[in-house]
């Protein structure tokens, strides 16, 4: 028992020092996994082959797919005509730029399923395009960074299949089902926050497009829409598996790119490739290393002690949500999201599933949405980072102006926490 507590302290205690020596991730999974396993006279052979099986998955074959098919419409234009349909819809309301921020993420997180991509290609094209509409730079931030978080919630969402992983092969089809209702209300949410401040700051409404401008446009950006409805499509039909989805959407994505929309030449699909690989190379490893560190936790029945703590606390159902929701944003605010979700997923699984009784699909829906908000906060928020490069603005001042729209956030959390229909009505519907 004794020899057990060391080895926890071991495993824990050096990956959080690594963590605050800014050691990357990556390495420092491995590494306190290897030292937990030299003193617990492990061999390491176990270790590599658990890394090994970590990545030893068909439905992981689906990431490059979404990865690459994501960096393909990023770069081909397919942001641009998004903010243009956005703005053909809500562009004509008080603080029309914002909604349209709101209203792009959305269209856009069914492409790319990545925030980040989301903060960098939308944000790029809207953050200097609202301050000269006179917004406010915070203000612009705020609204790009916090919308740009429905890309991890609606489908296609390789976390999702991260999630889908690490829990023991949740379907990857209901999974995406159920990130629908709880992204659009996300978006809807983030809406209504946007035209509050709008309204109250009086910032200005776009110009109504002509009948045949409005066909132009939605014309135009339908063709990149419908990457996700391929995806989608496929999996809920049963004709393809998430995987053979994400490769015909990038066969798509790259006809569209390079034949029809035409505003990069062939020769970037070197650069493409290149950084898809780049984003790939650190998924793929990342998730390695967290297996075998959630390997060592099962080990020394981490999980089991966990949920008897957890219960010892309370055995309220609202309460030990709560909790959790509130563990999760906290660590969600200073870790990257996929090993989060490699680490949590065996801890927390056990408590909500077998405890509480919740739906595997609407946890991991709850687990998207909580570590969506710990990408958007500080000191380690991926997403918070980018958009205040873009803005170029202090991490500090973005903060501030999006504590109305964490506000909304949280709201969406709880309905999703405590409303199972929320994420199971459209997983029921379709797939039974």
């Amino acid at each position: 028992m004794q020899s057990t507590a060391i080895a926890a302290w071991i495993l824990f205690g050096s990956f959080a020092t690594m963590l605050i020596l800014r050691i990357p991730i990556t390495f420092a999974l491995a590494a306190s996994s290897i030292f937990t396993a030299i003193y617990l006279k492990i061999p390491l052979m176990v270790i590599i082959q658990q890394m090994v099986q970590g990545v030893k998955s068909f439905s992981l074959m689906a990431i490059p797919f979404f990865i690459i098919a994501g960096e393909i419409m990023g770069e081909g234009g397919i942001s641009k005509r998004l903010v243009e349909f956005a703005n053909v819809i809500v562009g004509r309301f008080r603080g029309g730029l914002a909604l349209v921020n709101v209203l792009a993420s959305t269209f856009f997180g069914g492409i790319s399923g990545s925030a980040v991509a989301d903060v960098s290609s939308i944000g790029a094209i809207l953050i200097p395009m609202m301050e000269k509409q006179g917004y406010d730079t915070d203000y612009s931030v705020a609204v790009t960074v916090t919308s740009a978080c429905q890309g991890i919630i609606i489908p296609p969402s390789h976390n999702m299949i991260i999630y889908s992983l690490a829990a023991g092969g949740v379907s990857v089809g209901r999974l995406f089902l159920g990130g629908f209702i709880p992204g659009i209300t996300l978006g809807i949410a983030l809406m209504i926050v946007s035209y509050i401040m709008a309204v109250k700051r009086n910032y200005p409404t776009e110009r109504p497009y002509s009948f045949k401008e409005a066909l132009l446009i939605t014309k135009d950006a339908l063709f990149g829409i419908f990457t996700a409805v391929i995806i989608l499509g496929g999996v809920i039909s049963g004709i393809f598996t998430a995987t053979e989805s994400a490769a015909i959407a990038c066969v798509y994505a790259f006809i569209i790119t390079f034949f029809v929309y035409r505003e990069i030449p062939l020769s970037r699909m070197n650069k493409i490739l290149y950084s898809s690989l780049r984003t790939l190379a650190m998924v793929m490893s990342l998730i390695a290393a967290a297996k075998a560190f959630g390997w060592l936790l099962a080990y020394l029945r981490i999980p089991a002690l966990v949920t008897t703590s957890l219960l010892n606390i309370t055995t309220n159902p609202i309460l030990l949500l709560l909790l959790i929701n509130g563990l999760l944003i906290l660590l969600g605010c200073i870790m990257d999201m996929a090993p989060l979700i490699l680490i949590t997923t065996p801890i927390l699984y056990p408590i909500v599933v077998n405890n509480l009784g919740m739906d595997p699909v609407q946890f991991g829906i709850m687990m998207m949405l909580n570590l969506a908000i710990g990408l958007c906060t500080p000191p380690v928020g991926s997403a918070l980072f980018v958009g205040c490069a873009v803005g170029k603005i202090p991490i500090e001042k973005a903060t501030m102006a999006m504590l109305p729209f964490y506000l909304a956030m949280i709201v969406v959390l709880l309905l999703v926490t405590f409303i199972p229909v929320m994420s199971l009505f459209i997983p029921n519907l379709l797939m039974g």
